[in-house]
Parts: structure tokens; sequence; C-alpha cells
């Protein structure tokens, strides 16, 4: 296959899947699997077995035959197999040649020199998230890369100086914008407005966003939301909330932890000021056209790396420019010589991402995610059921999480007996498990035992 396309928006509104009487037996699951498009990318990861995610000690994978059910990809994913191969490609380039490492091309090695390999990671990043390269720099964590970028763009006076937010932004987010505004001498308090749904619903409606956009316009600086909640897992209308909060002279930016590689972007063509997120390495975008005419970054930092290519290395010599040469474009974010065992773990990874397309994947991803929702729900009637669905039922609205909030006291055992099922989910006390079926390497069987197991285990309190 080619290199991956970001080929496909999000639809406003989609249909939702339906499923024949016989959708709930493992034999129906097992035909999905066999006309699945991506089946034979479950190959190119590494699958834990059900008696390693139970070990309390370092095993290499394999200690049993029976696979676990991972559904964890929403915080971290499973190995590529392509991983190890390049970090250890990484560690044989440095044990035999050393320092050349850095400007050295090799022959039968799967990356580049290492000084060049964080832009090769961004120009294999930006299709993904519909930018320029130019516009990806691949460096350092989501949060420091949050501070950076607004310190670029929140840029308060006396009279605006607001942070819009989500009610329920991941807490290194939440503190991170209070630290910027308390940073710049205003009150959090004061300056921070929180989008919160209606009492006792968890999606925020876009009509919502946008009326708190209208009626705080006047004295805000800057929109930050996630444009997948961590909590919830609900899809923001990236493109129609920027263009909306930018024609109220706003500054748009998007915590993309939970939707870049899962929902197909286009940040370029939606315009949008500036947007972080990660994949085992983190990454953030800026409008190149924010950054043009700059001194020096955006941030104000000069740095090693956010100065250009060319007048970084002539440092090196003892003739080098006395005068800062910022690096144009977001690499110009970048502070300090990045990790190679990062970058060189990313890119194995990127290297299976780039045998597909986004489009290719939110198929997938928008139909193994409704069987899921399905099989939940099938066999019981709303009112008798100890458990609820928070995330979007519309399938454009959202990615491939479902959180689900059950009745309280229930988290913490149902829990236990999930892993000691060899489940491997994530838990948001006091009551939500958030199940992420991925789909380069979760199979439509693996949503039927799971359901299954999970409606036995939540049978045990009656």
């Amino acid at each position: 296959m080619g290199s991956i396309t970001n080929d496909q928006q999000s639809p406003l509104k989609v249909a939702i899947p339906t499923f024949p009487s016989e959708a709930n037996t493992k034999e129906y699951a097992q035909s999905l699997d066999g006309k699945d498009h991506m089946r034979s990318f479950r190959e190119q990861f590494i699958i834990p077995s059900r008696e390693n995610v139970q070990s309390k000690k370092v095993a290499k994978p394999g200690l049993s035959n029976e696979p676990s059910i991972y559904f964890c990809g929403n915080s971290l994913g499973l190995q590529p197999r392509a991983v190890s191969e390049y970090v250890q490609t990484y560690l044989d380039t440095w044990s035999s040649i050393g320092v050349h490492g850095h400007f050295r091309d090799l022959e039968d090695s799967p990356m580049t020199q290492w000084q060049l390999l964080a832009e090769h990671a961004s120009k294999q990043q930006a299709p993904i998230v519909g930018a320029l390269p130019s516009e990806v720099a691949t460096m350092g964590s989501l949060t420091m890369n949050l501070h950076l970028l607004m310190a670029s763009f929140y840029t308060p006076t006396a009279i605006k100086n607001k942070i819009i937010l989500d009610w329920k932004a991941f807490p290194s987010d939440h503190y991170a914008i209070e630290s910027q505004i308390r940073g710049r001498g205003y009150d959090p308090a004061e300056c921070m407005i929180m989008i919160g749904p209606k009492e006792g619903e968890y999606e925020i409606s876009t009509e919502k966003i946008l009326s708190v956009i209208d009626e705080h316009a006047s004295t805000t600086a800057l929109l930050l939301l996630p444009g997948i909640q961590y909590y919830t897992g609900q899809l923001f209308e990236i493109q129609r909330i920027t263009k909306y909060a930018q024609l109220k002279r706003l500054i748009v930016g998007w915590d993309l932890a939970h939707a870049a590689g899962n929902v197909p972007l286009q940040l370029h063509d939606w315009n949008v000021d500036f947007a972080a997120w990660y994949r085992m390495k983190a990454s953030l975008f800026s409008d190149i056209d924010c950054l043009d005419g700059m001194e020096e970054t955006k941030s104000g930092d000069s740095t090693w790396t956010t100065a250009s290519f060319a007048s970084t290395f002539a440092r090196r010599t003892t003739d080098f420019p006395s005068e800062f040469r910022p690096s144009t474009g977001a690499s110009g974010y970048q502070v300090s010589n990045p990790s190679i065992v990062d970058l060189a773990s990313l890119c194995g990874a990127l290297s299976v991402f780039n045998q597909t397309s986004m489009a290719d994947i939110r198929e997938k991803s928008m139909q193994i995610t409704a069987y899921l929702e399905h099989l939940l729900y099938s066999g019981t009637e709303e009112s008798n059921r100890a458990f609820r669905i928070i995330t979007p039922s519309d399938p454009s609205a959202r990615g491939t999480q479902l959180s689900v909030l059950l009745k309280p006291g229930r988290l913490e055992t149902l829990s236990e007996m999930l892993e000691e099922a060899g489940i491997v989910c994530d838990k948001r006390k006091p009551d939500v498990i958030r199940i992420a079926p991925v789909p380069l390497y979760n199979t439509y069987e693996d949503v039927w035992n799971f359901v299954q197991i999970f409606k036995a285990a939540l049978a045990k309190f009656e």
C-alpha cells in the first residue's frame, strides 16, 4: 500500500450501523473478521497473552497461548513488532559507529541519520493530522508542548485575557492553563471559562460551545479544547468550532492526544492555529502562516535546535555566526536535541501506519465500535441495565472509544474480574471504564468475547 493519506473527513452525521439478529453469536463475529479489510495488520503487533498481562514480573510475550483482550489503545496501544527492529538498529548504530550515527545514512538501516530523524518523523505524521510537513514538530511531551504553544499564542490583555476550556479537561491540561494564566499576572478563577454539558448529561453540543464563545468572545484570548474528550470519548466538530471562534477573533488550539491517528483530521485546511498530541512521542502543529516573519520562535526562546539547521551546525565550528537564525515552521519550537530512542520507537510505529490510510482506519473504527455498542445493549432493557454508555451514539461524534458509566460501587470489583479474565481496559474513578478496540489489531471476536465476560461479571452483582 502507499503512504498514509488523510483523504476522508469525519462527516457531520452518518448512519448508525445496524446488525441482524444473529449478530449476537460468536460465529457472526468471526464472519466479520473474515471480511475485515484490516485483518492482516494484527500480525504486525505483539499481542500479550492472558498470563502475560497478569504477571507481576518482567517477562517476554508468550507465557501462554491464550491471547489477552487489549482494549486500552486510547491510553497506550500495543507494541508494533517494527519498534524493536528500529530501536535495535539505533543501538547497533550507536555501538558500531558512535557519533557518526548523527550524520551518516546507512544502507541497511530502516532509519535516516539521527540529526534528520525528528524531521523525518514529522513528515510521516503530517498526513495523519492533515498538515504540511513544515507545520509539524516531533518533540518533548504533550504538556511541555502545550506550555510552549500557549506561551506563544496566549497573549492576554487587560480586556481579553480569558481561556475557554473543557469542563473535564485532562488534569495536566487544566494545570497548564492555570499556570499560563497565573504566569501572565491574571487570576485563573476569573479567566478560566469551562464548558460543560447540561445537568445529568455528558455530551456537549456544538451549539453549547458556540453559545459560550458568543457570551465570552469580547473578553477571551484563547479557546483550547480536546479533539476527543478523554473521559467521555466525544469527538468535537473541530472544523466548525475553529471557524466560528476565529470569526470572533479568538486564537484556537486543540489537544489531539486522543484524536490523532484515531479520526481523520485536516488541521491545515481547517486553519487551526495550533495543536498538540502524542503517540509514544509527543508532537505539535502550528499554522505556518502564524510563524511567518518571526525573528525568533513564537515563544521567544532561543535554543540549540530552535535555530536553523545551517546555523546550528555552523556553531560547532569556531566561526559560527553570532546572530540567531530561527528555524522556519513548527520545528522552531524544538527545544534541545530530541531523544533518538523515542524517535526510533515512533518511526517504527509509523512504519505500520504508513501501510494504510486514515480512511481505512476510520471505516473499521466506526464498524467495530458500533458492534461493541450493539452487543453491550443487546438483550437487556434500559431500565434493567447496570451501566450506561456516555459516549455519543452518533458514530461521527466519537472515535473508537466507549466510556461506560457503571452503577455506583461496581468499578473496582468489575475491574478485578476483567483483569482476571485477561482483559485490559482503562478505569476512571469513580464509576467509568473506557473500552477502546483498536482497528489495527483488535478483532470482532475480541469484542464478542469481552462482552460475554463483561455481562457475566456484572451479573454477579445482582
